[in-house]
């Protein structure tokens, strides 16, 4: 199967869980605005969020799926089935353990992740509450990583790219129960473990039909769990740079009323092109850059890298230009009612501007960090992303106080922070990748990243023009400026599309190849 049949599956279920997350979202922040009960509440989404992102799609499944295919491979089912429970038993004991743990602590951990409300009688002790009702949600997450790992070494995408639909499913209907924000804010909590529990019934069930039976049991130490936990520490350590820093963002913007709720509705929004694209590509290129590691066979290891950076960058490149070119447009469109107001969507859209620009590195590390995963190297990519986290920490905290310290809003320092940190992550990989000549890019490659560029620069103007026609396109769409937003939007993606096979960014033999699978 094609690397890109493979992202059009992964792509596909992604893309309607974004669309059932985007009215999640909506939903939540007109139940509860942008304000101090808001911002327990995504405090408390943030340990959840890590997790999922870190889990659920790829970092521990790009670290695991090369250790059991290769057991698969070499000594049979039966070892690759033996290696899989072992494993799930020991991460079980693992974050059981770090999720007691973290209920005890979380008074403390809170001062650390929600500082600026210390002093609050109401709002702190709320965010403590909401966040140990979440926890558990590490745990369940960690399972469906290692289900959705042994699902997508046997070439199953769709299962593990469907299961995050229970999340939004269960948010939503838990966003409609409670008299107040309050209480809402208290049943989306619940609402996350619940749906936890949902998606490791549904993945455990896709992995029962493959024939692999994994029974619980007491955890052992094996050779094969050390080698699992040799790759999977530092590969998952790697891939979730860009998620801690996200973390730190939101720690640090704590000490600004609302800004939490502003960073977290334009994390919202590039995060669609993250999980539709860079996720995608990763996992779909993995299996078949392991195997041509494992073959030597540095030819296919090098056209496989091109397709997947190639086809990243023609999807990824248009999103990041249409964010820039109108933050405000889509922000207002798909977030601004209830308690959720104008002024919240302006704020909200210059923190959108700063994320655009990162978008491209956001995806390049996804698409990058298999290239070293293939190999069993995770402890290059962790180092990295330390870099990364060490980097956005010190600049972030040092453009948000300076800006508070010149009497205006600090959180955009904490969006240029981690977008300037992704590009540093994505340099550094790529830049090592070509050093140990593990990957070069070929001539196609380059002219088709010089296309997309010109596609994109297209787009981000007819955008512009159409974002200055929207009240009249508003007239014409039931006075709805979120149809109005999602009619340019439709026009902007047909647009590029032409725009991207005229410029030769996207090929049509792709495409046929995608539908022949």
């Amino acid at each position: 199967m094609s690397v890109l049949r493979n992202t059009l599956t992964q792509s596909g279920w992604t893309l309607g869980s974004r669309a059932l997350g985007f009215l999640r979202d909506a939903v939540i922040l007109a139940k509860l605005g942008a304000g101090p009960v808001a911002d327990a509440f995504i405090t408390a989404l943030m340990f959840p969020n890590l997790f999922r992102r870190v889990f659920a799609e790829g970092a521990f499944a790009q670290a695991f799926v090369p250790s059991y295919a290769r057991t698969l491979e070499a000594e049979g089912e039966e070892a690759a089935r033996k290696l899989a429970e072992e494993t799930l038993r020991g991460l079980l004991a693992i974050t059981v353990a770090l999720v007691v743990l973290a209920q005890i602590a979380m008074p403390w951990i809170m001062l650390l992740l929600h500082g600026g409300y210390s002093d609050d009688p109401v709002h702190f002790p709320l965010a403590i509450l909401l966040t140990q009702i979440t926890m558990p949600y590490l745990s369940f997450m960690a399972l469906a990583a290692l289900f959705s790992g042994v699902l997508n070494s046997a070439g199953k995408f769709a299962m593990s790219a469907a299961a995050p639909t229970l999340l939004n499913l269960c948010l939503l209907i838990a966003a409609f129960v409670g008299s107040d924000n309050y209480e809402v804010a208290k049943s989306l909590a619940v609402g996350v473990t619940v749906a936890g529990a949902l998606q490791v019934a549904l993945l455990w069930y896709g992995v029962s039909r493959q024939k692999v039976r994994l029974r619980l049991g007491m955890p052992k130490i094996t050779p094969g769990v050390k080698r699992v936990a040799a790759l999977a520490i530092p590969g998952t350590i790697a891939a979730s740079g860009m998620q801690i820093n996200i973390v730190v963002s939101q720690a640090l913007a704590s000490f600004e009323e609302g800004a939490k709720s502003w960073l977290y509705s334009a994390d919202r929004l590039y995060q669609l092109p993250l999980g539709l694209v860079g996720v995608a590509v990763g996992l779909a290129i993995l299996p078949r850059l392991a195997r041509a590691a494992r073959a030597n066979d540095g030819v296919d290891s090098q056209g496989v890298m091109d397709n997947g950076l190639g086809l990243a960058m023609a999807l990824t490149m248009p999103a990041a230009a249409a964010l820039m070119a109108t933050p405000f447009l889509f922000v207002e469109g798909f977030f601004t009612r209830g308690d959720f107001t104008t002024e919240d969507a302006m704020q909200t859209a210059r923190a959108l501007f700063h994320f655009g620009w990162g978008v491209p590195a956001f995806v390049l590390i996804k698409v990058l960090a298999p290239g070293f995963f293939a190999r069993e190297d995770t402890r290059t990519p962790m180092n990295f992303s330390l870099i990364s986290v060490a980097m956005n920490t010190i600049l972030g905290a040092s453009l948000f106080f300076f800006l508070k310290s010149q009497g205006v809003a600090g959180f955009p320092g904490l969006a240029i922070a981690t977008s300037t940190a992704a590009w540093v992550n994505a340099g550094l990989l790529f830049f090592t990748l070509q050093k140990r000549d593990w990957y070069t890019p070929g001539k196609r490659l380059i002219q088709r990243v010089v296309s997309v560029l010109l596609a994109s620069a297209g787009l981000a103007a007819l955008l512009i023009y159409l974002a200055g026609l929207s009240p009249q396109i508003a007239d014409i769409t039931f006075d709805s400026k979120f149809l109005a937003a999602l009619a340019i939007a439709a026009v902007g993606a047909l647009a590029y599309g032409v725009m991207a096979v005229a410029f030769g960014a996207i090929r049509l033999s792709d495409i046929k190849g995608a539908r022949r699978g």
